[in-house]
């Protein structure tokens, strides 16, 4: 069984976190932590295979913690600009997953950290093992069309988005278009894992960030 530790400040999202991982065979959430001075204490306490880790935490960055940690560790984070991520991979974060995310994505990632682990469990590597693990870590970053895909959808998310004068959010684009604002979120994610669109971040008076979706396709 992996053990995994949720670092998360919010504590619904964090119960969200836990139940995605939850659903994974072979995962159990060993605690949940909301500040980093927490997760410490936690990481010392329950000894996790993998940490699930935010970036915005109330006492201080994620990424901090993240140069101290010696467990392998998965960015669950809306934190999408550059820098963030560059720091993210550069201080040994394994992925990176941008919220909002569904529990099938953070599913593809847990089970191809599984596949990852198993790779260790032999005797010595040879390049070949090594190889084949830094491939299977990231066999779950594929993005599959969303469930319940309809072209006609897509296409109309993209042609509005296109013809957008300014960055959209997808509450805007689902007014526009008359559809639920998860459908709209769920299309305009899609746009940007294909490089289609570009998403960058608001942040409004409670402090948590807004998507806004850019088209970028020549």
């Amino acid at each position: 069984m992996i053990r995994v530790l949720v670092v998360e400040d919010d504590f619904r999202v964090a119960e969200v976190h836990v139940a995605f991982t939850e659903r994974v065979p072979g995962f159990a959430v060993v605690g949940t932590a909301r500040t980093v001075a927490d997760a410490r204490a936690l990481v010392a306490d329950t000894r996790p295979d993998l940490v699930l880790l935010d970036r915005y935490l109330p006492d201080a960055s994620g990424l901090d913690l993240l140069a101290e940690l010696s467990v392998d560790t998965i960015m669950l984070t809306a934190a999408a600009d550059p820098a963030t991520v560059r720091t993210a991979l550069a201080r040994g974060a394994l992925n990176y997953l941008v919220k909002p995310f569904t529990a099938e994505q953070l599913a593809d990632r847990l089970r191809a950290y599984a596949r990852y682990r198993a790779v260790f469990e032999g005797g010595a590597l040879g390049q070949a093992d090594v190889d084949r693990a830094v491939r299977l870590l990231h066999d779950g970053d594929r993005t599959a069309p969303p469930k319940g895909h309809s072209p006609v959808t897509a296409r109309l998310v993209a042609d509005t988005l296109r013809a957008a004068p300014e960055p959209r959010s997808a509450a805007a684009i689902a007014a526009e278009l008359g559809i639920a604002r998860a459908t709209a979120q769920r299309y305009l994610s899609a746009l940007a894992d294909h490089g289609q669109a570009t998403m960058s971040l608001r942040y409004g008076s409670t402090g948590r960030p807004e998507h806004l979706y850019a088209w970028s396709a020549t």
